[in-house]
């Protein structure tokens, strides 16, 4: 990977138009999609350009909790080998957020030739894109996140609690839906997230209130480089952590931060464009074309597998319960939300599939890896998903998604689909590091287990 003269240009354009700007956050995302970090001096901005910067490879078999897990053999068995990071073209962008000028910019990490490194789920998204531009293909990619805001004022061991609006001063304690008081009990957040989103290139749009108290999704729009959405679904995550913290809150995007409220989840929206610009979906039918058949046919065979990605901690499995809306079952379905795979609604040239099985705490990358993974697999083998599921799909006949996260990685490692298009050495390394993680989640004795068991 050489370094791009149009990257040049935006530091020496950024610098003009942002002159209090004295240091620069270069970002790393790492495996569980937590960016890892360094300050520069703005005036080393241009170093950065020529000779990229250096991160330890093994930031790639680092556990949720920011452990190196030794047993993937990427840290002191090797070393702990630097590889050069090269700056990502587009993401310079200033931090609306910041207390003081600050910049920002994206970093990819390539291997020694300059190739994408194999372990970075970045450099997944990357190979599988390319790997469909090869096609004539471009998959048209949408992101929703939801997340809660919680009060920022308690203890280090407390509970996550409800947002006290500045507005009405109470707490937002009540389950409204689509609810615009919610909205108006903190526009000032959410208005100051859209703009600071935007100031950032990240294609933010409609604002709503979700099913919890405090817990809110703000949609991405649809971009026909499905690199760049996951990338906006990463620094968006970033933007509404910063904003919400200059704002006096705290904002989550744990799967599930309560027990009797609802989780958040990450929703993928993808169509498939050909190479004059065609949807390939595209239908006068609900169900859409051919295409779209098999590249749900493909992802639902891959979705078992794909648990391991969408699913990625301990908290990630308590999302799926009976009418929760996230799913338990593998199914498609037309404008159909209890099923994992749906069609929305719309006219012939906007059908598309929505990925539903992922929580909002899951790499972006990794769960549009593992779709984008699907997508080919259904097309290469012209894969029949069977007829969609009409009404609730809780209550259908239908296979069961893995309900366990030990489960989840054993079909994870032992699919011949992932392995041939996401690499073995990414499998197996991401398998070890989430056992790893697993393990030691388990090793934990908790309150509730005091509350229960400390008097039986």
């Amino acid at each position: 990977m050489t370094t791009s003269p149009d990257l040049f240009r935006e530091i020496e354009m950024f610098r003009q138009q942002h002159p209090a700007v004295t240091a620069v956050d270069v970002l790393l995302p790492d495996l569980c999609g937590v960016f890892r970090g360094k300050r520069v001096p703005i005036d080393e901005l241009s170093k950065v350009w020529k000779e990229g910067v250096a991160f330890p490879g093994c930031t790639f078999a680092v556990d949720i909790t920011g452990d190196t897990v030794e047993e993937t053999g990427m840290s002191v068995n090797k070393g702990v080998p630097d590889r050069i990071c090269r700056p990502v073209t587009g993401t310079l962008t200033p931090v609306p957020w910041a207390a003081k000028p600050l910049g920002q910019i994206m970093l990819s990490m390539r291997d020694g030739d300059g190739s994408p490194f194999p372990y970075a789920p970045r450099a997944l998204v990357e190979n599988l894109v390319t790997e469909l531009s090869r096609r004539g293909l471009t998959p048209m990619v949408a992101i929703e996140l939801e997340f809660y805001l919680f009060d920022r004022d308690r203890a280090a061991d407390a509970p996550p609690s409800p947002p006290v609006s500045k507005r009405s001063g109470l707490p937002q304690n009540r389950t409204q839906v689509y609810g615009l008081t919610e909205l108006e009990d903190f526009d000032d957040v959410l208005d100051e997230i859209t703009a600071a989103a935007q100031a950032q290139g990240i294609p933010a749009g409609t604002a709503i209130a979700e099913y919890g108290p405090g817990q809110y999704e703000i949609t991405l729009s649809h971009r026909a480089d499905a690199l760049r959405a996951a990338d906006d679904a990463v620094l968006f995550k970033r933007a509404v952590r910063g904003v919400a913290h200059k704002h006096g809150y705290e904002a989550s995007f744990m799967a599930k931060p309560y027990t009797d409220q609802a989780s958040s989840g990450m929703h993928i929206h993808m169509s498939v464009l050909d190479k004059v610009g065609r949807n390939i979906f595209a239908d006068e039918a609900p169900e859409g074309s051919e295409a779209l058949r098999h590249a749900i046919g493909g992802m639902a065979e891959t979705m078992p597998a794909c648990m391991a990605l969408a699913a990625p901690g301990a908290n990630s499995w308590r999302r799926f319960q009976t009418g929760s809306y996230a799913p338990t079952v593998i199914a498609w379905g037309v404008n159909n939300r209890t099923a994992p795979l749906r069609i929305p609604a719309g006219g012939p040239d906007s059908r598309r599939v929505e990925y539903r099985i992922a929580g909002a705490d899951a790499n972006p990358y990794l769960v549009l890896a593992g779709m984008l993974t699907g997508l080919l697999h259904g097309l290469d083998g012209k894969i029949d998903p069977g007829p969609a599921l009409e009404g609730n799909a809780y209550e259908a006949d239908a296979p069961r998604l893995p309900d366990e996260w030990g489960k989840a990685l054993d079909l994870f490692q032992g699919s011949t689909v992932l392995r041939r298009w996401l690499g073995e050495a990414f499998v197996d390394t991401y398998a070890i590091t989430k056992r790893a993680e697993r393990a030691k989640f388990n090793q934990r004795v908790t309150p509730l287990e005091w509350e229960w068991y400390l008097r039986g």
